[in-house]
């Protein structure tokens, strides 16, 4: 555990850029040297042919594991690949320890494909609350943070997602029919109206970043992934958005959401979309 004269809040204060750095490091050994480089033999399925994993996944995840732990003595890491291996591992999620949620890979069907398109995910919680994120899009070398109550940067550039113009339609990126539930398709099917622009999503830590950079108005996704959702949740918190599930209620990391939920560039935008969903549901 944090010793008792070190808070979370003062970890940060100290050591975040020691996180930043860890971040990149990880991508710079792991991801980038395999990035349109992938032999046949580095990538698997996991639950199909939509759902990949590949080595650089598992090796970047691995050195995030130890560098993060080594930072933060006391801590546990929740991340993608160590769940599908253990899924005993997300209940941290739920714990009393300082946890990091990790996605070494977000984007991993766009990383195989070699679009640039994907990031590596990194967010800091302790009892559901989230503290800090780092976004980072390796191709790009560009990194979005957000600390709570301290705001949203990019590159060092406060981020404010400010409010759709009122005479254009809100363009929402939403999950992919591959990843949705029946009742969920209905939900979504309520974002097929006028003054929606709906769009399948990409990496979902990109699309977040996008709403708070104001570049994009909203997304409806509808899977709980904490490693999916964490960081950009605190991201667009921290520049001024909102978030709700279906039960009008904000996303909890530990689990347990009525879905879809949305994230938006305000709250008002954010009931618009769920107004939308829960038409349709």
């Amino acid at each position: 555990m944090i010793d008792d004269i070190e808070t979370i809040d003062e970890f940060l204060a100290h050591r975040s850029s020691e996180v930043a750095e860890a971040v990149r490091q990880a991508a710079a050994a792991e991801i980038m040297p395999r990035f349109r480089r992938l032999a046949e033999h580095e990538i698997d399925e996991k639950s199909g042919p939509h759902d990949l994993v590949t080595d650089a996944d598992r090796k970047a995840e691995a050195y995030l594991t130890e560098a993060l732990v080594k930072l933060l003595p006391g801590s546990v890491v929740v991340g993608e690949e160590a769940v599908h291996a253990n899924p005993a591992t997300y209940d941290a999620v739920r714990g009393d320890a300082p946890v990091w949620i990790v996605d070494p890979v977000d984007g991993t069907r766009q990383f195989v494909h070699g679009d640039p398109g994907f990031c590596t995910l990194v967010a800091l919680a302790q009892g559901g609350v989230l503290y800090a994120s780092w976004t980072y899009a390796p191709v790009h070398d560009r990194l979005a943070t957000a600390v709570r109550g301290k705001g949203a940067f990019l590159d060092g550039v406060r981020l404010h997602s400010g409010s759709p113009a009122p005479d254009r339609g809100l363009e929402v990126a939403t999950s992919h029919p591959y990843y949705t539930t029946d009742d969920q398709k209905r939900a979504l099917l309520g974002l097929q109206t006028e003054g929606i622009r709906p769009r399948s999503c990409g990496s979902a830590g990109l699309e977040y970043l996008q709403i708070a950079q104001g570049l994009l108005d909203a997304t409806a996704f509808s899977w709980e992934a904490a490693w999916d959702h964490a960081t950009g949740l605190l991201l667009v918190e921290e520049a001024g958005g909102a978030h709700l599930t279906l039960a009008g209620e904000p996303f909890r990391i530990t689990g347990g959401n009525a879905l879809p939920f949305t994230a938006a560039r305000d709250e008002a935008t954010a009931r618009r979309v769920l107004g939308l969903l829960s038409g349709g549901a």
